[in-house]
């Protein structure tokens, strides 16, 4: 007996990457990209470190999860489904007709889902929103929010830093998909942010910099006790992560593929 959790983890997040695929490959639509960039940072918040019970979505104790990068919408159903919140024939229905699994999550439809999102940039507001409430309260649950790393170049984004570092809100950790890679172009090219880590350090953000598919440092960066500052995790990663005709490429943003290219990353994704 073991109480490791990183195998369980890692094959988690092999399961979300197969069965993501296929969503979008029989819906021929989604942002797969983006979905396997950011897969093994939910595969390890909600295998390894949140604070849940699927029975009770609303449950008042919970840690609260937002998925600021609505588009990745895939990786977060897939997750949410594993994690028990719904049933998995579910997923077979990803951008249906009348579907509760729309393009972009939507809490009105689907439990564990705690804001709607997909406006870039409102994420992080409604997680330092919800942080301040705890901090306000006295309650220890912890408020983590997933941004894509193009989304930092919307205003309110560093808006809502700005606020969370002046109070200081050292239960709110905001993670940061950074595959360098947004719809067309990459993030540097379009509008540079690097330094990143310099700026969160500016605006009173405690700063770790990690690889966002090494299961194990991400658990470890994450599942620390809260200090005196809110955490920004920079997680480097590769859009399409996994596949090889995908990854580092910007045009599977929101690719879909054929029948050769669903096979092929089937193949690969073991």
């Amino acid at each position: 007996m073991t109480n490791d959790p990183i195998p369980n983890i890692k094959a988690k997040a092999l399961w979300m990457r197969r069965r993501s695929f296929q969503m979008v490959y029989e819906a021929q639509l989604g942002h797969p990209g983006g979905d396997f960039s950011a897969t093994d940072i939910l595969a390890t918040l909600y295998f390894g470190v949140l604070n849940f019970d699927p029975a009770q979505p609303n449950w008042p104790e919970r840690d609260r999860f937002i998925m600021s990068k609505g588009h990745a919408s895939g990786s977060l159903y897939t997750v949410l489904s594993a994690a028990g919140y719904f049933p998995e024939d579910w997923l077979s229905t990803y951008m249906g007709n009348k579907s509760r699994l729309n393009g972009h999550p939507n809490r009105n439809y689907l439990p564990g889902v705690e804001t709607n999102t997909g406006p870039l940039g409102h994420g992080m507001p409604v997680a330092v929103g919800i942080a301040i409430a705890g901090q306000i309260t006295g309650a220890t649950y912890r408020t983590f929010v997933l941004t894509g790393d193009g989304e930092l170049q919307e205003g309110s984004n560093w808006e809502a830093a700005s606020v969370a570092g002046h109070r200081k809100l050292n239960h709110l950790t905001l993670i940061v998909d950074r595959n360098r890679l947004q719809q067309g172009a990459g993030t540097e090219e379009t509008n540079t942010l690097d330094p990143l880590d310099d700026r969160f350090r500016a605006f009173g953000f405690e700063v770790f910099m990690v690889d966002g598919h090494d299961h194990a440092a991400l658990l470890a960066v994450l599942s620390a006790p809260p200090g005196e500052k809110p955490r920004a995790v920079i997680a480097n990663t590769t859009k399409g992560k996994g596949v090889s005709f995908m990854e580092h490429q910007a045009k599977w943003h929101h690719g879909v593929p054929n029948a050769a290219q669903f096979a092929q990353a089937m193949e690969e994704l073991v």
